[in-house]
């Protein structure tokens, strides 16, 4: 532990120690039964029974979702058949090795109709009730392709690289991706990915729907899982990483003038779903006080009374915390609408602000022209988000520029996307607000002097909701999704703010007031120093 000049203070600030999450969230596994044959790739649901296709053995297997059991068996219809879709009594079957998709009377085995695949990789099958898909996996996109006669009717890319599995549950499309191992909601229109989740283990293949639950087979263990998907949990987190956080905020007064007076104010972390403060807050010296802001911001207060020239006025804090892969599931059918937000939420987080130019002519018609008509609560964020990736690039130019500079210009800073995005969200009526941190860049032991913000957006029955324009600036729809409701562990959040602060400005984690006597050169110094805790011996 490093030694300090300055006296110690130890204070307890809402430390409490969060319950472990123990309810089941989307993506947990339900049941799981093993697979009748070593090699399954395909499945589907006929409203009574999964159909598991077997590679190995070139069967299909009608399997009842109960216990696991095997009801049926018939032989393959084709020569590899990888995935399967059900429309009423009859099964698609998708063949890769003659690239064709089959169609089986089930009634009678018969092959009644023989489509050819407009991919040269295809791997996954869905029926939407009217056409089929199939995704390729080295082209990474999916194909809604007509039953008469296979012709495209439409394509998307694929969330991520690998697609597997295909199934679609009357709104939406679900994906497995198999490099990724993960499993994607994905909307049929616009290829936005929406929900997203790990699979149940490393090769996740084929997909089916029941009505209330995901069913997903697994190559490398064959094992059939059924997986939960709408549940009141509203988020899960893992991976918990401890780390000690030193953040040194240092002002140094060059002179030759004296500064005669000198405030500074560091932001105080709290338990968030993202976060577990582990012991108290460490502060060095020890504060004026503690004071809240109009956001209802707790800070430490430092005051000196001067600075002489040459002088170096330093204060610090040490942050013990463990630091959670967060992930929300928000379903956009009960996000909520914007006559459902309360009114005091909204009341404080609609106002217009320096940064933000809520009512400037150029904000207010690019949010309407974006928006239109929409009145659901994730899609208003959901459209002002894809607006931003498709206009706007991550690039630090120096200052914060007020949001409709920033747009025009197409480029701005992690700050710099997050008025814009707060601009625009509060333009069309949705409360939004920003959060500020310190992150690990890179190793575990290691030292922040950027620091990032982005957004937290009001969504109606979730809450608030973290969304990262500037992290959106990805090339795939899995990426571009990690941005909303995602967070990893690498941020220690201090500071959650509204706009600007009567202590932190438009800054976030420290900020400092100072008045002087004769010119002043001053430098002022922010650095977070990571270190990861060593875990306890003969821990796991």
């Amino acid at each position: 532990m490093m030694v300090h000049k300055n006296s110690l203070c130890l204070i307890l600030i809402s430390f409490f120690v969060l319950a472990p999450l123990v309810k089941a969230t989307t993506g947990d596994v339900i049941a799981q039964y093993p697979a009748p044959g070593s090699c399954p790739t395909g499945l589907t649901f006929d409203g009574k029974m999964l159909w598991l296709a077997d590679r190995k053995s070139d069967l299909l297997y009608r399997i009842d979702p109960d216990n696991g059991a095997v009801r049926r068996s018939l032989e393959a219809p084709g020569y590899q058949v990888e995935g399967l879709a059900m429309e009423d009594e009859f099964l698609w079957a998708l063949d890769v090795e003659e690239n064709v998709i089959l169609k089986l009377n089930l009634k009678t085995e018969i092959i009644e109709k023989t489509l050819y695949v407009p991919c040269d990789n295809p791997n996954g099958l869905a029926w939407d009730g009217k056409y089929l898909w199939v995704a390729d996996y080295r082209q990474d996109m999916l194909f809604q392709i007509s039953t008469e006669d296979g012709t495209t009717i439409t394509q998307l890319p694929s969330p991520a690289g690998n697609p597997h599995g295909l199934c679609f549950d009357g709104k939406y499309l679900w994906v497995s991706d198999r490099i990724d191992n993960m499993i994607y909601m994905v909307h049929p229109e616009n290829g936005n990915v929406i929900v997203a989740f790990a699979s149940p283990s490393e090769f996740p293949r084929g997909l089916a729907w029941d009505g209330t639950s995901l069913w997903n087979v697994d190559y490398q263990t064959d094992s059939l899982y059924q997986l939960l998907v709408h549940d009141n949990v509203t988020y899960s987190r893992g991976e918990g990483k401890k780390q000690q956080l030193e953040y040194t905020h240092q002002f140094r007064n060059y002179g030759p003038g004296r500064i005669t007076s000198l405030d500074i104010y560091l932001a105080v972390p709290h338990n968030l779903p993202f976060q577990q403060l582990l012991d108290t807050i460490r502060y060095y010296p020890v504060p004026t006080d503690f004071v809240t802001d109009r956001w209802d911001q707790k800070i430490a207060h430092y005051h000196f009374d001067g600075v002489p020239a040459g002088g170096v006025a330093t204060v610090s804090m040490q942050v013990t915390a463990e630091l959670f892969k967060t992930r929300f599931f928000v379903f956009p059918e009960k996000a909520g609408e914007l006559g459902d937000i309360p009114e005091d939420t909204a009341a404080k987080y609609l106002i217009d602000d320096t940064k933000y130019w809520v009512d400037d002519p150029f904000i207010r018609e690019t949010s309407q022209n974006v928006v239109g008509d929409e009145d659901n609560c994730y899609w208003i964020a959901r459209k002002l988000f894809n607006y931003l990736i498709d206009n706007m690039h991550y690039e630090r130019v120096g200052g914060w520029n007020v949001a409709p500079t920033v747009l025009k210009r197409g480029s701005g800073s992690c700050s710099e996307y997050s008025f814009v995005y707060i601009a625009l969200c509060r333009a069309a009526g949705l409360p939004a607000r920003y959060a500020g941190s310190v992150v690990i860049r890179g190793d575990d032991a290691s030292t922040d002097n950027v620091f990032h913000r982005w957004v937290e957006v009001f969504l109606p029955n979730y809450g608030w909701i973290p969304v990262d324009p500037s992290g959106g600036d990805e090339d795939s729809p899995a990426r571009q999704a990690s941005a909303i409701g995602y967070l990893t562990n690498r941020f220690l959040i201090t500071t959650i703010g509204g706009g600007r602060s009567e202590y932190l400005e438009w800054g976030y984690n420290s900020n400092e007031f100072w008045q002087s006597t004769g010119k002043c050169k001053i430098f002022v110094e922010h650095i977070g120093e990571w270190s990861p805790l060593a875990e306890p011996a003969g821990s796991e």
